[in-house]
């Protein structure tokens, strides 16, 4: 063989080695799943996700953060689970402690029906007063006590908003008087806030909620714009607190000074081991009702 023929030869050799090695397939990256918006996360929540027990809120970075309570569980928890990992990669799964529950219980604020909540704040239109309480108490009676056996009749429901929203305005009885200041909460402790404007709350904002059940309770704002699924039905729109709230709290209200700034909705825990509580906006109420707080 001529050295020329040599040379041809482990040119073809070293050719044929270029092309086998050009044919091993390189190691793929694995893919990650795509980053959907905030709002194209929480519309698939909605449109897909109605289990009791569970609510969801989306934080100032973008990342929507959604909780389910102990009461979702197997299959229901399989599928918010498996729903959460095919969404996006910026969704935080938290559990919350003991049942998302509204607070409303059966059985020293407002009674109706069988039912015990707290008066919110106290408003008025046109010479008129009224106090609004949750959408939730409104729907439970018609009609609103100072007591529990129903011996003094404190008003009726003018109109009630429950699901979807969670407020209701009562018509105080005419012959009622009003103590000045009559925008006051109580605080539980022998004295009153007085109360003389409305005004949505910013995130970590200082927070008290005064409640019939469980009296006067302080934290902060953790989430705005939550949405919550209870057993009957879904509430949007919704402040997210780390104050504690307990059964007949429904419809007290959140302030902070001569701030209004919510009605007490439902959350989870209780004040002995601390919780999650979620508040109706108050500013959403007055507008719709056409109420103002004095």
């Amino acid at each position: 063989m001529t050295m020329k023929t040599l040379r041809r030869t482990a040119a073809v050799v070293a050719a044929a080695a270029l092309a086998l090695a050009a044919a091993v397939p390189a190691k793929a990256d694995p893919v990650k799943p795509p980053r959907l918006s905030a709002k194209a996360i929480t519309e698939t929540l909605n449109d897909q996700i109605n289990t009791p027990g569970t609510a969801w809120m989306t934080k100032p970075d973008g990342t929507v953060v959604v909780s389910y309570d102990s009461t979702v569980t197997g299959t229901k928890l399989t599928k918010l689970t498996g729903l959460t990992k095919q969404l996006a990669s910026n969704i935080t799964l938290e559990k919350l402690p003991g049942k998302l529950q509204k607070y409303i219980s059966g059985g020293m604020a407002t009674f109706g029906g069988e039912y015990k909540c707290t008066v919110g704040f106290n408003v008025q239109r046109r010479g008129k007063y009224y106090f609004l309480t949750a959408g939730h108490c409104g729907v439970a009676a018609a009609r609103w006590y100072q007591d529990q056996n129903h011996a003094v009749y404190t008003g009726a429901v003018v109109n009630a908003s429950y699901p979807w929203n969670d407020y209701s305005l009562v018509v105080y009885r005419t012959d009622i008087k009003m103590k000045p200041p009559g925008g006051s909460v109580y605080l539980y402790n022998g004295h009153s806030q007085d109360i003389t404007t409305a005004m949505n709350p910013g995130l970590n904002q200082l927070v008290y909620r005064s409640g019939a059940t469980s009296g006067l309770h302080s934290g902060r704002v953790t989430g705005l714009n939550a949405t919550v699924n209870y057993g009957d039905g879904r509430v949007a729109g919704l402040i997210r607190t780390s104050v504690c709230a307990e059964p007949g709290d429904s419809g007290g209200p959140l302030f902070y000074r001569q701030w209004a700034f919510g009605l007490t909705s439902g959350g989870s825990g209780d004040c002995k081991t601390g919780g999650v509580t979620y508040f109706q906006p108050v500013v959403e109420a007055l507008n719709v009702y056409g109420v103002s707080i004095y």
